[in-house]
Formats: structure tokens, C-alpha cells, sequence
């Protein structure tokens, strides 16, 4: 059986190897000793690592294919308006240090975060990785890793009536994790590389308009024109994809 490696198992992460346990062996990290039980119980070679660690990295729980798996899935983040330059690099060096000098498929989960907060539609073409600091380390250490920009994480316990919200006149860029692990598993099957795709639901309602149909409210059909737009076409149309969940209104049907 091929091997997968997804280095950040978090609640992200935990989904995408459910969804491709059944024809890869999963070897995963984590940075919590809690989680380390659960993992293994599922199958999963779990190794625990903290890419956050003072001093010189150090890989003493190494998986035993941690050179060689066929795919590596990287969710640890490296970008975000929170994060200071030193901390991404040290995260930066402390990671490549433990993947090494990989050569398979390299899969980077990045964020549509990275796209200025401006009402405007974003393709990829706006930013390219080289003007994101996280992704232009990947891309400089592996340069045919793929490269996801993921839409606000949605799907299961992470419904947007849940949260307390402000501004909900604007639009929202959400993804349902099943379309996430959904891309990932096509795009290992066409052996993708050196792509750069933003996976965001296509369609982009109104917060208000989310929160009303999750709570079984009553939906006018209207939307806000306020906020920015990022634009999922090009994974659409390179990939001929089709949402499990366009809609972020449903998500939790």
C-alpha cells in the first residue's frame, strides 16, 4: 500500500486522512500528547512533534518512512496576519529540517487570508507565492509542491451560526472540509504539481444569509454586494471539479 504523510493532523488534517485511509498508509504528526491515543487507535503511525520548539529542531519521533512516504500533506501554518517573520521561519526551518530533501507530491495548505481584506474578486493571478512569505519558503525549498488556498474551514461541529458574528451584510469564502479532502484525492490521482488553487466554495452568500439557513430560518434569496470574492474557477476548470458543497448555506445538511 502507497503511504501518506499529514504533518499538522489537527481538525483539518484528522479529516483529510479519514477520507484516505481506505488506500493510503497514514503516517501523521501532532503537537498535542492527548491526541496521540486517538491517532493510533485509527491506524495512524503518529509521530509527536512541536515545529514551535526552542533550540535546535530535534526529530525524536520520527516515522519510520518519514523520507519516503508517496505524498506529504503540510497543514502547519505559515502565514496569517498574527504571525511575526521570526516565527515563520523558525516553524519554516524546524518543518523542512523534519520532511527533509522530499521529492513526491507535496501538498502546502495555505489560506485565503493572504488576499488583501478589500471589496474586490481575487483570482490567483493577484498574488502570486512568491508575495506570500509561507509559500514562497515552500516553493523555494520544494518547488513542485502544490500549493491550496484554503477558504474559511467549515463542516461538521464548525457551522458559522455557532460563532459570534459581526459585519454579517459581507460575503463569505468558506469551504466544507469534504471538498478539501475531495481535491487533494484527485489531485494525487493526476500526480499534480506546482499548482496553486484557491478551494473555496463557488458560491459566496451573505453571512446573514448563512446563519439564517442554518438555523432554519427564513432565506430571501438576496445577497450583499459588500466584501471580497475569491475566485475558485481555475480549480474548476483545470480540475473539471464540481462542489460537493457549493453552497455554503448547506453546509450542514
Amino acid at each position: 500500500m502507497n503511504t501518506i504523510g499529514i504533518i499538522g493532523c489537527g481538525w483539518l488534517g484528522t479529516r483529510i486522512a479519514e477520507k484516505l485511509a481506505g488506500k493510503y498508509a497514514v503516517y501523521c504528526t501532532t503537537t498535542s500528547p492527548e491526541k496521540i491515543e486517538g491517532l493510533t487507535s485509527k491506524g495512524y503511525r503518529t509521530a509527536l512533534i512541536d515545529f514551535d520548539a526552542e533550540g535546535e529542531f530535534r526529530n525524536t519521533a520520527a516515522w519510520d518512512l518519514a523520507d519516503h512516504p508517496d505524498v506529504l500533506i503540510v497543514t502547519v501554518t505559515l502565514s496569517g496576519k498574527r504571525m511575526n517573520t521570526e516565527i515563520i521561519e523558525k516553524r519554516f526551518r524546524n518543518l523542512s529540517s523534519f520532511i527533509g530533501d522530499f521529492k513526491g507530491q507535496l501538498f502546502f495548505m495555505s489560506s485565503t487570508g493572504v488576499y488583501p481584506d478589500i471589496q474586490q474578486e481575487f483570482t490567483e493571478d493577484d498574488l502570486l507565492p512568491e508575495q506570500v512569505p509561507g509559500e514562497s519558503m515552500i516553493r523555494a525549498r520544494y518547488p513542485k509542491a502544490n500549493i491550496l488556498r484554503l477558504g474559511g474551514l467549515m463542516g461538521d461541529d464548525r457551522l458559522l451560526s455557532r460563532y459570534r458574528i459581526a459585519d454579517t451584510g459581507l460575503l463569505v469564502n468558506h469551504i466544507h472540509y469534504a471538498d478539501i479532502a475531495a481535491v487533494v484525492e484527485q489531485m494525487i490521482s493526476q500526480h499534480s504539481e506546482e499548482k496553486l488553487y484557491n478551494v473555496v466554495a463557488p458560491q459566496h452568500p451573505s453571512k446573514a444569509s448563512v446563519i439564517a439557513a442554518q438555523q432554519n430560518g427564513a432565506y430571501d434569496g438576496l445577497q450583499e454586494s459588500q466584501g471580497r470574492i475569491i475566485s475558485s474557477s481555475r480549480l474548476m476548470q483545470d480540475l473539471d471539479y464540481g462542489f460537493i458543497f457549493p453552497d455554503p448555506r448547506f453546509f450542514h445538511v
